[in-house]
C-alpha cells in the first residue's frame, strides 16, 4: 500500500478573502490602476494605525527603507548603525544610498539590538533600529541620534504604550505576505516630521512634490504603489486590531503547548504589545530539528540572518549574539487560519524531535 501523503501545515498564508476580491474587481472596474484614491485612503488608514502625522505607500518595504535613509540627507560616506541579525535589507540600502552600514551586536535573548555595543564613532550618523518579528525594541536606551525604525514586522505593536511606527525620526512598514497585512508586495513610511514627509514624497515619485507641478525640484524613484496593491491590504489594515488579536491567540496557543519543552519561546518585555509578524522559537541543532518538521509535513524555516555570515558584510568581525540568534532561530507555522489541531501536531512533533537529541 502506497502510504498517504502528509498534509501539510503551511508556513504563512495571508488573511485574504471575498473583501480583497471586491475590492480589487472596484479598481479594476474604475480604470484608476496606478497610485490613486485607494492608495490615499490606505495611507491615511496607516498613519491611523501609526499614530503619525503622515504615511506613504510605497512598492516594497525595501523601497520604505530606501527613501527613509534618503530622506535623512547624510554625506557619502557618513555610517549609519545596523542590528548584526536582520534580513539583509536593513543594511542593504545603506550601502546602496552611498553610506557604510556599521553592524551592531544584538541581544540573542530579544533578538533586537543591544544598546550596550553600540560603538558611536566620528561619522556616525543615525541608527537603523529593528522591531524583529514583531518584538519593540528597546528605542528609548538607544543614543541621541536619528532614528529608522524598521518595524516591517511590527504593525500593531506598541512600546511603553506608544505605537511601533511613530517611536523614530520615520519608521519603515512592509506589506510582503508574512506580514500581518499584505498587498503581495508593498511598504509603507511613517513620519511626524515636516521635512522627512516632504522628501520621502518626492522621492518616491520620480522627485515631483505633484505630478500637476511642471518642474521636477530634484531627481528621485519610482516607488509608487499601485491602486489594486492597496485595494489587496485596505480591508486588512482596517481590521488590524482583529488580525493582531488572532494572532496573539495563536502565540498564547503555541506558549501553552511548548511550555516545558527545552526551548525559548518568544515574548515582549512586560507592558509591551508584541506585533506577531512571525513565531520564533529557540532551540539548539536548529537545523536537525528544521529537516526534521519538513520531513514530516510541517513548514518551518530559519528566523533571519546574521549578516556578518553573509559574503557582503563579512569583513566586520565577529557577533556572537547575532551568531547565536541565528543558529537557534526557528520560525514556525504561523497565520489566521492555523487550526489548534496544527498547533497540537507541530507541538507534538517538535516535543518527539527536541526529546530524542
Amino acid at each position: 500500500m502506497v502510504p498517504r501523503e502528509v498534509e501539510k501545515i503551511r508556513l504563512a498564508r495571508p488573511d485574504t478573502g471575498a473583501e480583497e476580491l471586491a475590492a480589487v474587481a472596484e479598481v479594476l472596474e474604475s480604470g484608476m490602476l496606478t497610485q490613486g484614491p485607494v492608495v490615499a485612503e490606505f495611507e491615511r488608514e496607516l498613519a491611523r494605525a501609526c499614530e503619525t502625522t503622515h504615511a506613504f505607500a510605497v512598492s516594497s518595504g525595501t523601497a520604505a527603507l530606501h527613501v527613509a535613509i534618503l530622506a535623512l540627507g547624510l554625506a557619502p560616506g557618513d555610517e549609519v548603525l545596523v542590528p548584526a541579525y536582520t534580513f539583509p535589507a536593513t543594511a542593504n540600502v545603506v550601502t546602496l544610498s552611498g553610506l557604510r552600514p556599521v553592524l551592531v551586536d544584538v541581544d540573542p535573548a530579544t533578538m533586537n539590538v543591544d544598546p550596550g555595543k553600540l560603538k558611536i564613532g566620528s561619522r556616525t550618523r543615525a541608527i537603523m533600529a529593528v522591531h524583529l518579528f514583531g518584538r519593540p525594541c528597546r528605542m528609548e536606551e538607544l543614543p541621541d541620534l536619528p532614528v529608522i525604525e524598521d518595524a516591517a514586522g511590527a504593525l500593531g505593536a506598541r512600546r511603553r504604550g506608544r505605537a511601533c511606527g511613530s517611536l523614530g525620526i520615520v519608521a519603515c512598514q512592509s506589506f510582503h505576505p508574512r506580514k500581518i497585512v499584505t498587498t503581495g508586495e508593498g511598504g509603507g513610511v511613517t513620519t511626524s516630521d515636516e521635512r522627512i514627509a516632504t522628501t520621502v514624497g518626492q522621492f518616491r515619485n520620480h522627485g515631483w512634490r505633484s505630478l500637476a507641478d511642471a518642474d521636477m525640484p530634484e531627481p528621485g524613484l519610482n516607488y509608487r504603489m499601485s491602486d489594486i496593491l492597496a485595494a489587496v491590504g485596505l480591508p486588512q489594515l482596517r481590521r488590524l486590531d482583529e488580525l493582531l488579536a488572532a494572532r496573539t491567540r495563536l502565540a498564547d496557543g503555541y506558549a501553552e503547548r511548548l511550555r516545558g519543552l527545552p526551548v525559548t519561546l518568544p515574548a515582549a518585555d512586560e507592558g509591551d504589545v508584541h506585533g506577531w509578524q512571525a513565531y520564533v522559537i529557540g532551540v539548539d541543532r536548529r537545523d536537525e530539528v528544521l529537516a526534521a518538521l519538513r520531513a514530516q509535513g510541517i513548514e518551518a524555516q530559519i528566523g533571519t540572518f546574521a549578516l556578518p555570515l553573509l559574503h557582503a558584510f563579512r569583513d566586520q568581525g565577529f557577533f556572537p549574539g547575532a551568531e547565536q540568534a541565528f543558529e537557534r532561530a526557528l520560525a514556525l507555522p504561523f497565520h489566521t487560519r492555523l487550526t489548534g489541531s496544527e498547533q497540537d501536531r507541530v507541538a507534538a512533533a517538535l516535543d518527539k524531535i527536541v526529546s530524542s537529541h
